[in-house]
């Protein structure tokens, strides 16, 4: 089903899009609740921290929509398309406004391939004067004003017909739902055939409530919404599985997932490699709030960036000082000794694991 050849294009000003009145998360949630699956959006800043803020709501959208975005504006260097990649984009778009463009078109295309990139151009004298064998690859739009392009309704398509699920004297089916990056299981919700029909019509989990007897779209009294990233059925086929992106809260209560009680534990997250890292995270985090006479930490964060950046540095040479030595004892000592004061870098800048993660997920 095809609804329209025009692609809609976006103004992004000091973190809202021009023209809308609302926030711009949820003029992105408009469009991509069964609309299209592709926008353009333009960053119109002028100024360094208003580019950088606007580079900010790009990412969020790119994180927790179900949606392909292509950008540009006020792309002067290489810099501005690596940042713009780097928060998620499908392509940067080049264009002619600005004096050094060539050479951030030319040098995009060397690190990041022609797919990744879109060149604009006003008239045929900017066109001429770009390398024809960089032009002949990349998309190619002839002006910035005009981009067209057919796309589809959001509409994912299920291998598994509703017929061929095992459903409940209720004629429900339970769905376990799980964050698509950390695997934490958020919650445990029902769908009838609607509710299933129109999660897949519109990327957005929706469920029928027992309580209420009647359809719900999570999210669309709280804002807390799901983005479908996949569904799956187990073996008995008599249970759902769905990897969402969660906005906010997946409970009621506020809190991140609806199984926070612990009743018990008799398990060990010690040597689980995010659990030790978020660990050691926290409690660096929390002696930069909370001072602890003698330690080695709040020295650092007394000391300052400098003094952090230079033990950094320190600790890269000792890697490579260590990585000549055949026994692997003392690497594995200095790599510890190296994330320990990269881990308080990240607190002092305001860095967590979670942003980490996110950004090596997407490389």
């Amino acid at each position: 089903m095809k609804q329209s050849n025009t692609l809609p294009s976006l103004y992004l000003s000091d973190g809202r899009f021009v023209g809308f009145d609302d926030d711009a998360l949820n003029v992105i949630n408009k469009f991509c609740n069964g609309l299209v699956n592709e926008i353009v959006i333009f960053d119109m800043s002028s100024q360094d921290a208003e580019h950088d803020k606007n580079i900010g709501i790009i990412k969020e959208i790119c994180r927790i929509f179900n949606v392909q975005i292509i950008a540009g504006g006020n792309i002067k260097r290489f810099e501005d398309v690596k940042k713009l990649l780097y928060a998620g984009c499908k392509k940067a778009i080049i264009s002619t406004t600005y004096d050094d463009y060539m050479n951030a078109l030319e040098e995009s295309f060397k690190r990041f391939g022609a797919e990744k990139l879109a060149f604009a151009f006003e008239n045929k004298d900017d066109f001429d004067k770009v390398d024809k064998a960089v032009i002949e690859k990349v998309s190619i739009l002839l002006s910035k004003n005009e981009f067209e392009s057919d796309y589809d309704v959001i509409n994912l398509v299920s291998s598994v017909k509703w017929s061929e699920l095992k459903l409940g004297a209720d004629g429900l089916i339970p769905v376990i739902v799980q964050d698509y990056l950390s695997d934490e299981v958020l919650m445990l919700a029902y769908m009838n055939e609607e509710a299933f029909l129109e999660t897949l019509k519109t990327g957005m989990m929706t469920y029928y409530s027992r309580s209420r007897a009647e359809l719900w779209t999570k999210g669309l009294t709280s804002g807390h919404f799901q983005y479908v990233k996949s569904l799956s059925v187990d073996c008995d086929k008599d249970t759902l599985l769905a990897k969402v992106s969660q906005v906010g809260a997946a409970c009621h209560t506020g809190n991140r997932s609806c199984f926070y009680t612990e009743i018990v534990n008799n398990s060990s997250d010690r040597l689980n490699p995010l659990k030790v890292f978020e660990s050691v995270y926290d409690v660096i985090a929390d002696r930069k709030v909370n001072p602890k006479e003698g330690s080695y930490t709040n020295y650092l964060f007394d000391k300052g960036i400098d003094k952090i950046l230079k033990k950094v540095g320190e600790e890269c040479t000792e890697i490579v000082i260590a990585a000549k030595n055949p026994d692997p004892e003392e690497i594995k000592y200095e790599i510890s000794d190296f994330l320990y004061h990269v881990m308080v870098l990240m607190v002092e800048r305001g860095v967590t694991w979670k942003d980490i993660t996110e950004e090596l997920s997407k490389r």
